[in-house]
């Protein structure tokens, strides 16, 4: 379905840039510290890539760059808890959305009869 709609194409980008960034920390924390091309082969990410996440989680305090590779920072479990608050406040949006769109399709169906 990605693609089809001007209403919902950047929210899906903006996941999927979420994904990659959080997946990218996720492995710094595990294999710390970790250089672009090692992180590039684990996660079969494209270089270019790997550098602009990167830079945006290093813009966000959560990494720091050491001769040895990328290293997270103390403000990485804080991230953590409240992207995880963050996800948990869009999972009850998208709960009510689901269900605004549920009536709404009973509704079609009862009115199409």
């Amino acid at each position: 379905m990605k693609g089809r709609s001007a209403l919902t194409n950047k929210i899906e980008s903006e996941i999927h840039l979420l994904e990659r960034h959080v997946t990218m920390l996720n492995t710094i924390v595990a294999h710390e510290p970790i250089g672009i091309i090692r992180l590039s082969e684990l996660l079969g990410i494209p270089q270019h890539k790997v550098r602009y996440s990167l830079r945006i989680l290093e813009q966000e305090g959560l990494i720091l760059p050491s001769p040895e590779g990328a290293v997270t920072t103390d403000k990485v479990q804080v991230f953590y808890d409240e992207l995880n608050e963050i996800l948990m406040k869009m999972d009850q949006t998208v709960n009510v959305l689901r269900i605004s769109l549920d009536k709404q399709a009973t509704k079609g169906q009862t009115i199409n009869k």
